[in-house]
């Protein structure tokens, strides 16, 4: 038994210290190990050694600033584990060993008035057909990350009210898979698992303080601070659909008026081109006619992305973010909308504020989800469950 304070737990947590800081960034040098957990550079040297002859790391030649390196991974071998993203009409399984490798990844339709049961009925098909994909053996599953498209109770898991899936209200969604699939089951909202699959993979590698705001059916951010997703005692941080611009404006499906959602949001945008442009538009249509020139959609993806730019603006006033990735379909229209929140922030956020942003589209698309379902998957797994060789026991086979 390891006494609290001597050499055998202190190098227990060192240990620990040095699989925590590998598993969550993928893959670091040494050196990067050395500075993340704050371990001397000898220190770091003897631990990685030691994971390495036991199999929990990976180290392979690389270089760093013109200089040879090694960088560290976990084994490719260690475990997996699973994505699970239920979209607006999709659902997006993805499978990835914990040295941040997909191993597999499949989308399909999904009918939003489903019900909850037959949307997990669903995802374990579709989870299953994966594993099958890969040949890797279910014992190897350390976790899932699970995103829904609504506001998820911290304390009690519970799916929040939801205009997308309104038949999955008051459900538990990470407590339904895991009955099924007999694995920890982690869940967040799809904003704060596109800024976590963004921060991991994407246009937001290599800072700490970061916002990602995805623009679909609503308007919802997710916020990482110092490094990690905010979600604010009760789950909901990060509702900037919500800020009003207008109190005299459009009533929002929350009861107040002139919120940003109802400037922004596809339910409102799109009926004001289809007078000229039909009713079969989406959002998705409109950012490709904008490209192509279309005078009417450049302009309302314009008042979108002023829109939108005032919501930044609130945020850099009272977070002081450094980066600001856009997310969802309207990422794609560029400089189109990305110039108009530059302007808006510029307008109204405070300058200093404004100068230290970068607004850049994400780099992920569709997939910033699901990617970031795995990231959550691999950042709530216990380290002492790799030292140990023992991952979660699992259920029967899937049927």
């Amino acid at each position: 038994m390891e006494t609290p304070g001597s050499q055998s737990s202190l190098h227990r947590a060192n240990l620990e210290r040095v699989v925590r800081a590998v598993r969550l960034a993928g893959s670091l040098t040494q050196a990067e190990i050395a500075r993340t957990t704050g371990l001397s550079a000898a220190t770091v040297s003897n631990i990685v050694r030691e994971l390495k002859d036991g199999g929990t790391v990976e180290v392979t030649p690389t270089s760093a600033g013109g200089r040879r390196a090694r960088s560290v991974s976990l084994s490719g071998d260690a475990g997996i584990v699973i994505g699970v993203d239920f979209g607006h009409t999709h659902l997006r399984v993805a499978v990835g060993n914990l040295a941040h490798q997909v191993l597999a990844e499949e989308s399909e339709p999904l009918d939003v008035d489903a019900s909850a049961a037959q949307g997990f009925d669903r995802a374990e098909q579709l989870v299953s057909r994966l594993i099958a994909a890969t040949g890797v053996d279910r014992s190897k599953i350390a976790g899932i990350g699970l995103g829904v498209p609504g506001p998820i109770d911290v304390e009690s898991g519970t799916l929040g009210s939801t205009s997308i899936l309104p038949g999955w209200s008051g459900t538990k969604p990470a407590e339904e898979l895991k009955d099924r699939i007999g694995v920890p089951v982690h869940v967040d909202n799809d904003a704060n698992l596109g800024a976590l699959g963004e921060l991991v993979w994407g246009s937001g590698r290599g800072v700490k303080d970061l916002a990602y705001i995805k623009v679909a059916s609503g308007v919802g951010a997710g916020l990482v601070i110092s490094g990690r997703i905010y979600r604010g005692p009760g789950g909901t941080a990060g509702e900037i659909g919500h800020i009003t611009l207008d109190e005299s404006g459009p009533v929002c499906r929350c009861g107040n008026r002139g919120c940003l959602e109802t400037f922004t949001a596809a339910r409102y945008v799109l009926p004001l081109l289809q007078s000229s442009h039909g009713t079969e538009l989406t959002m998705e249509r409109v950012v490709a006619l904008a490209r192509e020139g279309d005078p009417g959609c450049r302009r309302v993806i314009a008042d979108v992305g002023r829109h939108i730019g005032s919501g930044v603006a609130n945020l850099c006033n009272l977070l002081n973010p450094s980066r600001v990735v856009l997310g969802g379909d309207l990422a794609e229209a560029g400089e189109l909308v990305l110039g108009p929140i530059r302007e808006s922030v510029g307008r109204y956020a405070i300058p200093s504020a404004a100068r230290q942003l970068s607004v850049l589209p994400g780099a992920l698309g569709g997939r910033a989800e699901v990617l970031g379902a795995l990231a959550l998957a691999l950042s709530e797994m216990g380290d002492s469950t790799l030292l140990d060789g023992s991952l979660p026991a699992t259920a029967p086979a899937f049927t």
